[in-house]
C-alpha cells in the first residue's frame, strides 16, 4: 500500500473526529456558552460576530473536507461495483466505468433499465435474467423473424 500524503491523512482524521459525539458535544457546549454569554456581553454586534464568523470558517472548512471524503468514498464505491460487474457472469461488462458518462448518456440507460423492468414485472418466471445483451439477442431475433 502507498502511504498516504499529509492532506489525506489529515482529512481522514478530522473527518472521522468531526463525526463522532465528541465533537457534537463540544460544537453544543460552545453554543450554550456562546448563548448564556450574551447578557455578559450586552448581546453586542461583537459578541455576534465572534459566532457567526467561528461557524462560517468552520464551514467552509468542512465542506472541503467532506467533499474529499465523499470523492474518496465514492471512487472507492465504484470500483468496488466493476469488481462484482467483472466477476459476474450474467453481468454485462459495458456497465462498467459508467459513470464517465455525461448525465444524458445515464438518463438514456436509466429508461432502458426501466424497460428491462417492465418486462421482468411482465414475465412469469422471476429466475429470468434480462440483460442488455439478452435484449440485443431478442432484437436480433425478431428482426430476422418472417
Amino acid at each position: 500500500m502507498k502511504k498516504q500524503n499529509f492532506f489525506e491523512r489529515i482529512s481522514t482524521q478530522i473527518t472521522c473526529w468531526t463525526g463522532s459525539s465528541w465533537a457534537f458535544t463540544l460544537a453544543f457546549v460552545t453554543i450554550i456558552l456562546w448563548g448564556v454569554s450574551g447578557p455578559i456581553f450586552h448581546f453586542s454586534d461583537t459578541w455576534q460576530l465572534v459566532i457567526n464568523t467561528g461557524t462560517t470558517i468552520v464551514t467552509f472548512l468542512m465542506v472541503f473536507l467532506i467533499q474529499k471524503t465523499q470523492n474518496k468514498d465514492s471512487k472507492a464505491m465504484q470500483l468496488k461495483l466493476n469488481e462484482l460487474l467483472a466477476a459476474s457472469r450474467h453481468a454485462s461488462n459495458r456497465m462498467v466505468d459508467i459513470e464517465d458518462l455525461t448525465e444524458s448518456e445515464l438518463d438514456t440507460i436509466r429508461r432502458y433499465y426501466q424497460k428491462l423492468s417492465d418486462v421482468a414485472e411482465q414475465d412469469d418466471d422471476i429466475h429470468k435474467s434480462h440483460s442488455i445483451d439478452s435484449a440485443e439477442k431478442l432484437a436480433e431475433k425478431k428482426k430476422q423473424a418472417p
